[in-house]
């Protein structure tokens, strides 16, 4: 007898506990060897006061475990509450979130019957850091952090899932043309691993004609890796041109755990009907059997689920008069599955994992020096309600000779010493300064102790670093 694989689950909310039922007896029907620890998480968690939405206690099953199988739950709305998808990526490291778009006509309705993408993205960087602040009056700010070993992990991984599952391009997804060092490095790290994998297709769009591209001619990409905010858009976008967001899984994997699930939501008002489609969490759930090494128990299931769809045995949201057989309801379309385990679809390519029992080569990260660094600048955040002209005047009794201010920008857009009188101007103002020669801490302790006597509310700074010479920041002027 086969050991059994310790999994956590949890049922979730609105329509959770019913497709987490039907998912875990097909697999249970499929061969599946699992050892189940239930959890709670969701509503329930949050109302109680737990504003993580997830009890200290299961964190102890998912370490144990380390396999998570996840219904969709409803967060409470208001503030005060996180995301609890968030928390679980960040607190265990889940760095690639993959979303496999595929169009399932004519059974289910899509422009694009030939659409067969999978979108990977980073899962824990960018935007989603959650670092925001109110700046001045008028201006807030949110940054955008990419780390070259966060870029080095979801890159390669693209490109070892699609050794993995013989596909044959990848293509990333920047904006490196206005985002020169973020974005930038994100490209950069890219190209760097591709020459890794001559025999893999590679090629880098812009993420808003790419998006485009995608959208119109979806068929012309394999494999798209990109930046958190990026993939989270357009792995949405994908998976409802492919036919609908309830059909598609999700994955999220890093080094030690791993996270399965749909990426619909739990739709509380059809809850306790019967009328769910499960497809979503039990194509998650195939994703989790795969990783797991149960490929025998995933090409069961996944062959099933086929075979159903093809044979028009629906549930309401995809039945259609003169395709559809018989429309029925969540733990029937379970049923359905279950006694076409050990079939074939016809019509649908059968699915074979039998490449993905080699194992992925993921090398750990190499940090890497830049070479010297040197503090050459420092950007000075200043709340300025009045003019730039009262701004320079202001500050230029702070300047000296080894470091002077060079250009003041607002809102990215250079008003000093060139500008238009057409920029409209908020009160959140940046003013550069560029030393003679490389600057020290003490340096710039002195600038804002000169600058605090000005009166003038500064908010921060950044300081303006080069590394061998090379200079590690934008231009300033809107450029």
């Amino acid at each position: 007898m086969s050991t059994k694989t310790p999994i956590t689950v949890a049922k979730g909310d609105g329509i959770g506990p019913e497709i987490m039922d039907a998912t875990l007896r097909i697999m249970e029907a499929a061969g599946a060897q699992l050892e189940i620890e239930e959890i709670q998480i969701g509503e329930q968690v949050y109302l109680s006061g737990n504003a993580a939405g997830i009890a200290p206690e299961a964190w102890d099953s998912l370490r144990r475990t380390k396999v998570f199988l996840k219904a969709p739950i409803t967060t409470p709305q208001g503030g005060g509450y996180k995301s609890l998808n968030v928390t679980t990526r960040k607190m265990l490291s889940l760095y690639a979130n993959i979303r496999p778009c595929i169009a399932y006509a004519p059974y289910v309705d899509t422009k694009y019957p030939n659409m067969d993408l999978v979108i990977i993205r980073e899962n824990e960087e960018d935007t989603y850091a959650g670092i925001e602040h109110q700046q001045t009056d008028e201006v807030v700010q949110c940054l955008k952090l990419i780390s070259r070993p966060g870029c080095e992990k979801i890159v390669r991984y693209a490109f070892e899932y699609a050794k993995q599952f013989g596909r044959k391009k990848v293509t990333c997804f920047s904006k490196d043309n206005i985002m020169k060092q973020t974005d930038g490095m994100f490209h950069q790290v890219f190209d760097e691993i591709a020459k890794e994998y001559p025999e893999i297709e590679n090629e880098h769009w812009i993420i808003d004609i790419g998006s485009a591209k995608m959208s119109d001619t979806p068929e012309a990409f394999d494999v798209i890796v990109t930046l958190n905010l990026y993939g989270d858009i357009i792995s949405d976008i994908a998976a409802q041109i492919a036919g609908s967001v309830g059909l598609a899984g999700s994955a999220n994997i890093g080094p030690n755990c791993a996270m399965f699930e749909a990426i619909h939501g739990s739709a509380p008002r059809r809850a306790g009907q019967n009328m769910a489609n499960p497809s979503g969490l039990l194509l998650g759930a195939v994703q989790m059997l795969v990783h797991i090494g149960q490929t025998d128990a995933a090409e069961n299931v996944h062959n099933a689920w086929l075979k159903t769809l093809e044979d028009g045995v629906h549930t309401y949201d995809i039945y259609k008069e003169g395709l559809s057989t018989e429309k029925v309801g969540t733990r029937e379309f379970a049923d359905a599955v279950i006694a076409r385990v050990g079939q074939k679809p016809t019509k649908f390519k059968a699915i074979s994992y039998a490449t993905a029992k080699e194992p992925m080569n993921l090398k750990p990260v190499v940090r890497k020096s830049l070479g010297k660094k040197e503090i050459v600048g420092v950007d000075v955040f200043f709340h300025h309600k009045g003019t730039t002209a009262e701004l320079v005047a202001a500050l230029t009794p702070a300047n000296t000779d080894g470091l002077s201010f060079k250009v003041i920008t607002n809102r990215g857009t250079e008003v000093w010493p060139g500008g238009n009188v057409e920029t409209f101007c908020t009160d959140h103002y940046v003013v550069r300064y560029i030393g003679n020669s490389p600057l020290n801490h003490k340096d710039i302790v002195g600038l804002l102790d000169r600058v605090s006597n000005t009166g003038l509310d500064f908010i921060k700074i950044e300081n303006l670093c080069s590394f061998d010479g090379k200079d590690a920041f934008s231009l300033g002027r809107g450029k």
